[in-house]
């Protein structure tokens, strides 16, 4: 390994206990980061305001937008999401066995859920209890003896990381539903490449533009016909929808039709899109949005944003739905706990990347402690996501505290709880200086009909933007990092 790189003098800000990836230590920069702590510290406050300002105005004109939606407010917000130049470096070594630990983890997660729809080995088994099948949420009897196309379950996935202050990732959730973020990966390294050319050309980094190409390899690879062209739609809730933004970016990079629920029409257990000179079968369709309102029929009768009838035409095995419906019935929160008894289980392996210590609170043994202890706890809600439905103990006030802790004893099944991990921290550019932020990482899995996991090099990096939060959720006012893999 090269030897750090000493400082002119002391790091641009105390690094206390957490784990930080640009500094070893208090007078040393870590081998990776050499070049671009270099071209940071060398540029002055008005070169680097000025690139931010530039920043901001290429992410204005190409509407690289998230929606936030605040309750005290009647209309919701769109804003640019909050981009930081710095980008964030993991060395080579430390890729390839995260990106081992995540196919593992992704491989086992598929085989649970087409386990779970037909033989229901592992609860035969005693490794998962039936309960925590038959009460989830996302679990949908409608997919139970149904054939998937290719065997995949999940198409995408986004598996968030953390770094403790050990130095060691752990996971912290796995998103097998409808994942978001993919563009932001994408426009970011983009936006880098047209910032800071001599950066990111001069540095040795895994390139992932050929990643949106493998995207709708594995999309055309799922088409339950034999025809050479499939035809391939988005179905997105439409613009008033938080990622609307990156439902229109990934359907035109990657040449496929973008529709909502009214486009689309079902016919003797087939899905046509409607165009100018008739109907046009489709043969995928990458849904971004919930089971719930993608079929009326089949379930929630009132979502206007679905199509009456796709159920059956997937049943009769004339279109593919990615993520296949029910994937959800994995990645719940209670669920994530028995994540590396899967591993085990489908794989005979051990797994490489460790869970966060998390309590089901069902367990009166488990809730008791973390009644005791929930200043020093993260508790949330099993079904909920994008930072809803939490308490972060150390930041919670009396009233806040003591109301989660009714609501815990009132329905204890809905929640789990995990000791506040040390976030690693990353710098960022904070008025025209460096200053310390915690993030986490967001790797996104690609699975086709060969149920051969590809991870996209680097994945999305997310700041907490707020001085001291561990909040890094883009609809709780979080913001990102371009993610850079060493070559």
């Amino acid at each position: 390994m090269s030897k750090l790189d000493p400082l002119p003098g002391l790091s641009p800000y105390p690094l206390q206990h957490f784990y930080d990836e640009m500094y070893a230590d208090e007078r040393n920069v870590r081998p990776h980061y050499k070049h671009v702590n270099r071209m940071f510290s060398g540029m002055s406050p008005e070169e680097l305001q000025g690139k931010q300002k530039l920043m901001q105005r290429r992410m204005m004109e190409e509407g690289i937008t998230f929606t936030l939606y605040n309750p005290a407010q009647d209309q919701p917000m769109e804003r640019t999401i909050p981009f930081d130049m710095i980008p964030r470096i993991i060395p080579k070594m430390e890729w390839e066995r995260l990106e081992a630990g995540i196919v593992q983890r992704i491989t086992a997660l598929n085989l649970f859920i087409h386990d779970i729809y037909h033989e229901q080995y592992i609860v035969k088994d005693g490794i998962v209890p039936r309960r925590m099948i038959i009460s989830n949420c996302y679990f949908r009897p409608e997919m139970c003896g149904l054939r998937v196309p290719g065997g995949a379950y999940i198409t995408t996935s986004g598996i968030d990381l953390i770094r403790h202050h050990d130095g060691e990732y752990y996971v912290l959730e796995d998103n097998l539903r409808t994942p978001s973020g993919f563009s932001y990966l994408f426009k970011g390294r983009s936006l880098m490449n047209q910032l800071f050319p001599e950066l990111s050309f001069a540095s040795s980094i895994r390139d992932v533009d050929h990643s949106l190409n493998r995207f709708l390899s594995v999309l055309r690879s799922l088409s339950p016909s034999r025809t050479k062209d499939p035809v391939i739609a988005l179905l997105t809730p439409g613009e008033y929808n938080s990622a609307y933004y990156e439902h229109a970016f990934l359907a035109q990079q990657m040449g496929i039709h973008l529709v909502e629920g009214r486009d689309l029409v079902a016919q003797d257990h087939k899905i046509y899109l409607k165009v100018m000179n008739g109907l046009r079968r489709v043969d995928v369709l990458y849904r971004r949005l919930d089971d719930d309102f993608i079929d009326p029929l089949a379930f929630q009768p009132n979502s206007l944003l679905g199509v009456a009838g796709l159920m059956n035409a997937y049943r009769a095995g004339n279109i593919t739905i990615a993520n296949a419906p029910g994937t959800g019935v994995a990645d719940d929160k209670a669920m994530y706990v028995y994540v590396p008894d899967m591993i085990r289980y489908y794989l005979n392996e051990e797994p490489i990347l460790g869970n966060v210590p998390t309590y089901l609170l069902s367990r009166p043994q488990e809730r008791q402690y973390v009644l005791d202890h929930l200043a020093e706890m993260v508790v949330k809600e099993t079904s909920l996501s994008g930072g809803y439905g939490m308490l972060i103990g150390s930041e919670a006030t009396k009233q806040e505290l003591i109301d989660f802790r009714l609501k815990i004893l009132a329905e204890p099944e809905r929640y789990i709880a995990q000791p506040i991990m040390s976030l690693s921290r990353a710098p960022v550019l904070s008025e025209a200086s460096m200053a310390p932020r915690h993030i986490d990482l967001r790797a996104f899995v690609l699975m086709g009909a060969d149920r051969k996991p590809h991870v996209i090099p680097g994945g999305l990096t997310r700041v907490a933007m707020r001085e001291g939060s561990l909040v890094v959720n883009s609809s709780q006012g979080g913001g990102v990092k371009d993610t850079w893999v060493m070559a």
